[in-house]
């Protein structure tokens, strides 16, 4: 499952570098999503620290740590708790190699799950990426899979630049093939879930699922789509997105985010500037609608987007 997934990653990481530690609220006993579970008893409470409930803390202690020449896994338990610590992150770790002219390395990870499940409500709902695709000196990893789960952690412990983890809570259970050989997956590198002819749809995290699942009911109407997932928004697959839009004509992005100012945003500008001339009908943008996450289920339902409103969207592209 995407959640042992991560923790294998974790695991061995730890194992190859003695450097690496984990540091949080409850890591220990990983009462919420269980990534953690298990590992303190392998590296101990040296390598897996609790921490008191401070995400500002947390992020700067991760940060003086990585600066000192250790590489820490931090986990901050709530995506939407990482705005309390937006100084560290953005103001101090992002630019801290750009200030000290490339001296001061900054090897370190925060990990976060964000998304909707089970009516967390407003404040425990949110996915935030689009904010942080606005921050320059921080790479951000959004795994749909847990192959790319497992393969894109590694690769975020062991890089220089400070890494924002995201994780979806709605994809921890779900099941996929991850190999027992040693792998690691680049960042910038786009993933072909699915190839198509007439229609490109971009889409991250949660999303990929339900546009692989619209794919099928599209394909019944006589239409192929094809599926980016970009695995990564910093840094952005530009060149994969770019090429699929060529090849179909069409693009339609699907975000868990907002659609203001969401990444739909920035990917449509993308084409639009430098693919204009092969589209042959208006980018469309899927999104959540400018509102908190509702508590009531099924207005939380409401606003998140669906297999059938992919449908409908990409279905209106040919009329």
């Amino acid at each position: 499952m995407y959640v042992e997934a991560l923790r294998e990653a974790i695991a061995e990481e730890m194992r190859r570098d003695g450097r690496v530690f984990v540091l949080g609220e409850d890591v220990r006993f990983a009462y919420t999503f269980a990534v953690t579970k298990g590992l303190v008893n392998e590296f101990g409470e040296e390598h897996v620290r609790d921490t008191p409930i401070s995400e500002n803390g947390i992020v700067g202690v991760a940060l003086g740590a990585a600066l000192a020449g250790m590489r820490p896994i931090a986990e901050i338990q709530f995506e939407d708790l990482i705005l309390l610590a937006m100084d560290q992150l953005v103001n101090q770790a992002a630019k801290m190699r750009y200030m000290s002219g490339g001296q001061a390395r900054v090897p370190m990870v925060v990990r976060t799950p964000g998304g909707f499940w089970g009516s967390f409500g407003p404040h425990h709902s949110q996915n935030l990426e689009a904010i942080f695709m606005h921050t320059p000196g921080l790479k951000v990893a959004v795994p749909s899979t847990a192959y790319d789960a497992k393969g894109l952690l590694k690769t975020a412990v062991r890089g220089e630049d400070p890494v924002l983890f995201l994780e979806h809570k709605r994809l921890y259970q779900i099941a996929g093939e991850v190999p027992d050989e040693e792998y690691v997956i680049p960042f910038g590198s786009a993933s072909v879930r699915r190839e198509g002819n007439d229609v490109t749809i971009v889409a991250t995290q949660l999303m990929v699922h339900r546009a692989l699942e619209a794919v099928e009911k599209l394909a019944t109407k006589g239409i192929q789509a094809e599926i980016i997932d970009p695995r990564t928004i910093v840094p952005l697959d530009k060149k994969t997105i770019l090429s699929s839009v060529e090849k179909t004509g069409r693009l339609v992005i699907v975000e868990e985010g907002c659609q203001t100012g969401g990444i739909g945003a920035e990917i449509a500008a993308i084409v639009a500037e430098e693919r204009l001339g092969f589209l042959d009908a208006p980018i469309r943008r899927i999104g959540v609608p400018d509102t908190p996450i509702p508590f009531s289920p099924p207005l939380e339902e409401r606003v998140i987007p669906d297999t059938n409103r992919i449908v409908k969207t990409v279905t209106e592209l040919f009329h």
